[in-house]
């Protein structure tokens, strides 16, 4: 039995939803760390990724598979079930994501002013 995913893994506060750089699409980051020890099923993924619609967390899945970051395996059981996996290509991408996320982490304060300043001062544009 492999450890649940936490339902806090990308809450508001997290580094990652801060992160500047993108690997493929918005989600693809926050996947490929949900994906790092291991196997999951599509519902797995939707419990700290519940921020993410459905229909857009299979958009990101279909396109990482596409690039060959993830495996989509369907097992011919009653009711079948499909596990996503990350491919040893997709596993290359673990460290420089980690990087990233440290990188996020040490710099959170500044990345927190710098929106919050230019959010001000689009509010302003608009006003004005």
């Amino acid at each position: 039995m492999r450890e649940a995913l936490p339902a806090d893994m990308f809450d508001e506060l997290c580094p990652s939803s801060l992160n500047p750089i993108r690997f493929g699409d918005k989600w693809a980051a926050l996947i490929i760390r949900c994906l790092e020890h291991g196997p999951r099923r599509f519902s797995e993924l939707r419990v700290p990724l519940s921020r993410v619609t459905p229909k857009v967390l299979t958009q990101s899945l279909r396109s990482l598979e596409r690039d060959g970051l993830v495996r989509r395996t369907v097992y011919a059981e009653t009711p079948p079930h499909v596990e996503y996996a990350l491919t040893p290509l997709g596993r290359t991408l673990l460290e420089p994501l980690a990087v990233a996320v440290a990188w996020a982490q040490e710099h959170w304060d500044e990345l927190l002013d710098a929106r919050e300043s230019y959010d001000a001062a689009a509010r302003l544009d608009r006003a004005g």
